[in-house]
């Protein structure tokens, strides 16, 4: 086993992907059950996302689904990646951890996101507009100040204050500065634009400042990861999330996912095969040993603490059966 991953820590963000011809219900059951199955297989988070009006996703509400995992589990750290501060008011959010760190001590995240909704129907059903990101910052340290009791309404938030919830910044470009200057652990993606990414964490590195919640930099890098018997195997795990994100750029919404072999099977307009085609490519998919090879190489060059592998596939026996041969490779023997 590489001793660089063997050091590093593995999790898992699960976004509530629903299938074609499947209730969006299931898509939440499924969730909590991978939570199960993760915990079992030795990972060390789970969490879960936000999204709103999204066809092809059913988790809109991340606190929520968070309880019923944290319920449904016992060891295994659970938090959101994330709840998307833009669309909520900081207080609300400390609340909704806080009671999450109360229910279940010593075991809660709070991932943190700076984007706003989807579409404009979206921002305008939530109450907020394009430039709502640009104030996060300011609400970050409105929500950090809850969990410390410095709020200057004199409101305080129970049973959030006093609590210790461990925040995480999703970022790139500014969010990564943002995550710095708070000194936050920082959450990047994703694994395909390393160039991108690199340029990211070496920022969030130099103008880091360590604060109550972390005394020196922690970056945990995020995206696909695909591990199968045979490299081909392993790429049709990415055929069907490919194509969502080709005909989502195409047709302006995100469909839910479709079995391997429907896609393989399509005629696809020029621009939406081109999509498609470059969704497919540069992923961390292939064989056990292609895997830990590329791992080893990104770890290196990142020098990341942690990866957090937000795989997504139709075929749910097919994606177990990749976080089974990823969890061989860092925690051989669970």
């Amino acid at each position: 086993m590489s001793a660089v991953i063997a050091r590093t820590r593995f999790s898992v963000l699960d976004r509530s992907r629903t299938r074609a011809g499947r209730p969006p219900a299931e898509a939440l059951r499924d969730t909590v059950a991978l939570a199960r199955e993760a915990e079992a297989l030795g990972y060390h988070r789970f969490w879960v996302s936000e999204h709103h009006g999204v066809p092809g996703v059913a988790g809109s509400a991340p606190t929520v689904l968070a309880a019923a995992v944290a319920a449904a589990t016992r060891t295994v750290r659970v938090g959101t990646g994330g709840v998307m501060l833009p669309n909520h008011q900081p207080l609300v959010v400390a609340e909704q951890f806080g009671v999450l760190e109360a229910l279940f001590p010593g075991r809660i995240d709070m991932g943190l996101g700076r984007s706003v909704g989807f579409t404009d129907g979206v921002r305008r059903a939530l109450g907020r507009d394009k430039d709502a990101a640009g104030d996060f910052a300011a609400q970050l340290g409105e929500l950090l100040g809850w969990f410390a009791g410095t709020s200057p309404t004199g409101v305080h938030a129970r049973p959030a204050e006093g609590l210790r919830v461990p925040p995480f910044v999703l970022a790139m470009g500014e969010g990564a500065r943002i995550a710095a200057r708070a000194g936050l652990p920082m959450v990047i993606g994703d694994l395909r634009r390393r160039e991108r990414m690199m340029r990211g964490i070496d920022e969030y590195r130099s103008l880091f400042r360590p604060s109550p919640w972390a005394s020196a930099p922690y970056v945990v890098i995020s995206g696909t990861v695909a591990v199968a018997g045979t490299a081909e195997d392993a790429r049709r795990l990415l055929v069907p999330e490919a194509w969502a994100t080709a005909y989502a750029r195409t047709h302006g919404t995100f469909p839910p996912l479709v079995p391997a072999g429907e896609i393989e099977a399509r005629a696809m307009p020029a621009k939406e095969r081109d999509l498609y085609e470059s969704a497919l490519a540069g992923q961390l998919a292939g064989t056990a040993d292609q895997v830990a090879d590329e791992l080893e190489t990104v770890l290196k060059e990142t020098g990341a603490a942690e990866v957090l592998v937000t795989t997504s596939t139709y075929d749910r026996a097919a994606l177990l059966d990749s976080y089974r041969r990823l969890a061989a490779l860092f925690a051989p023997g669970r």
